[in-house]
């Protein structure tokens, strides 16, 4: 249970916000894992009063909110909801601001203990600190605490990232920074940790010896929608990959910490993230494409540059395929092969270990025809669980051997719901627990690796190569990964 504080989130009025947030902060409350003395202050352009404020954040979680809606959980929140009407850069707005905390402060006890949630572009980063900074509400007066949280993306390139860390950190100390990537709150997604470290039977496979190749696919079945100005121009290496995908290649890869404390489990992926690169032929190695029209769902969808907002002549990716080799013993000669897109045959997350064929099979060629590769598939979403691929005779009297498969579902096997990502990362921001936010150096790391891609990519004269709504991606990511001798799985 956190302890008492208040949260201000600016960019209150955000889709962000509205869906995710507010949702998630009265999901704590309902599993009483928020204290009496919690406030919650948002800050937005809107010319709201409290009660107007109130009212959008009660309708938020009647429409998202994953536990029922309880009148006295409601009350106890709404006493602690308060309102700031403003811009970033009015001193009126953040005179108001700091007259509110230090009014909960007094009132609901919160003690000086203040997380500002900036879920607003980089680009309002720079004012919003410098308001912070200037009106004193990062104060320390002993012994509360300010704490700052950040939203993907953490820049567009190396040099942004560090440029934006410049001015985060010139306010907050590093230990005070949250860089939420809200696919490490996921439970299925730290599941991968306990499948791992939990289970004997797991770890001697783990490796080059057994493992040929691993396949990381978030594939969405929906199109760009009308974030055309955003995701124009930033394309979904930088949305996706950069930072959902390469962090679960982290976990899928690092070696096993000594304990679960944040320092160990952050030194471990770094390790793997600094040991990642991909091959420098990016012809070869890489692959981008542009979703063009088709039939998605049984209805004619529009291609991505006849979408609202899209320049006709965009270059920007709707997917994207990478390969990623890992030079250290346990991965040395084993690709992880990324692939992240819009508009595909079905909404998918999935970690695919597919494993080497065996060096002899004692059968006819003929009795193992249907037989594929054995694979262990973690299913992040939406079918959350764990899939076991491997080969099994089929009942008559012939040897004939079918690949088959084992599965652990999470709504099969319990009872209790997961909770939502933001709910497991927002309490984590109010009780100062950080293992499951990267660090500034995996950030970097990261865009070290995908930066040379990027570069290339632009390089190119012509736009990505298009491919069919609904199908699996284009035909130069097929072909990148049957070079290696490999196919892409459907999931």
């Amino acid at each position: 249970m956190a302890g008492p504080c208040a949260l201000v989130i600016f960019g209150v009025t955000g889709d962000l916000s509205r869906k995710k947030l507010m949702p998630a902060v009265y999901d704590l409350a309902h599993r009483g894992m928020l204290p009496p003395g919690f406030a919650l202050v948002g800050f937005a352009r809107r010319d709201w009063e409290d009660q107007d404020f109130a009212q959008q954040v009660h309708d938020s979680v009647k429409e998202n909110a994953r536990t029922p809606f309880r009148e006295d959980v409601w009350e106890q929140l709404l006493e602690g909801i308060r309102f700031v009407s403003g811009t970033f850069e009015s001193d009126d707005a953040f005179l108001k601001l700091k007259a509110t905390l230090d009014e909960l402060d007094n009132e609901r006890g919160t003690g000086g203990n203040h997380a500002f949630y900036l879920s607003i572009p980089p680009s309002g980063f720079g004012p919003v600190m410098q308001q912070l900074r200037k009106h004193g509400l990062t104060e320390d007066h002993g012994d509360n605490w300010n704490r700052v949280v950040i939203e993907k993306p953490f820049g567009h390139d190396l040099q942004s990232a560090r440029e934006l860390d410049q001015v985060v950190s010139a306010l907050f100390r590093p230990h005070e920074v949250f860089r939420i990537d809200h696919y490490l709150g996921k439970e299925t997604v730290q599941n991968m940790l306990a499948l791992r470290f939990a289970n004997q039977m797991f770890e001697p496979l783990w490796n080059n010896h057994y493992v040929s190749h691993v396949q990381i696919t978030m594939a969405e079945d929906i199109g760009i929608g009308s974030r055309a100005g955003y995701f124009d121009g930033i394309g979904i290496t930088r949305d996706v990959m950069q930072n959902h995908l390469l962090q679960l290649l982290a976990l899928a890869a690092m070696e096993e910490p000594t304990n679960f404390e944040a320092g160990q489990l952050r030194a471990e992926k770094t390790k793997v993230l600094a040991a990642a690169h991909v091959p420098v032929d990016y012809a070869r190695s890489t692959a981008r494409g542009q979703y063009a029209a088709g039939w998605q769902g049984g209805q004619e969808v529009a291609g991505y540059l006849q979408e609202q907002g899209v320049d006709p002549g965009s270059r920007t990716e709707t997917f994207s395929a990478v390969r990623v080799d890992i030079d250290n013993r346990r991965w040395a000669g084993v690709p992880f092969y990324l692939r992240t897109a819009k508009r595909m045959p079905r909404r998918v997350t999935e970690v695919a270990l597919n494993f080497k064929k065996p060096p002899h099979l004692p059968f006819a060629q003929t009795d193992t025809v249907e037989l594929g590769t054995n694979a262990l598939v973690m299913r992040i979403q939406p079918d959350e669980g764990v899939t076991l691929r491997f080969g099994a005779k089929v009942p008559g009297t012939q040897m004939e051997i079918r690949e088959v498969s084992m599965d652990f579902g999470y709504g099969g096997s319990f009872t209790e719901s997961s909770p939502e990502a933001y709910e497991r990362l927002i309490l984590d921001v109010l009780l100062g627990e950080p293992p499951l936010f990267p660090l500034q150096e995996e950030v970097e790391l990261s865009w070290k690796i995908l930066d040379p891609v990027l570069d290339y990519w632009a390089s190119l004269p012509e736009q990505p190569e298009q491919y069919a709504a609904g199908t699996w991606g284009p035909k130069s990511a097929h072909d990148m990964i049957a070079r290696d001798g490999f196919a892409w799985r459907r999931p």
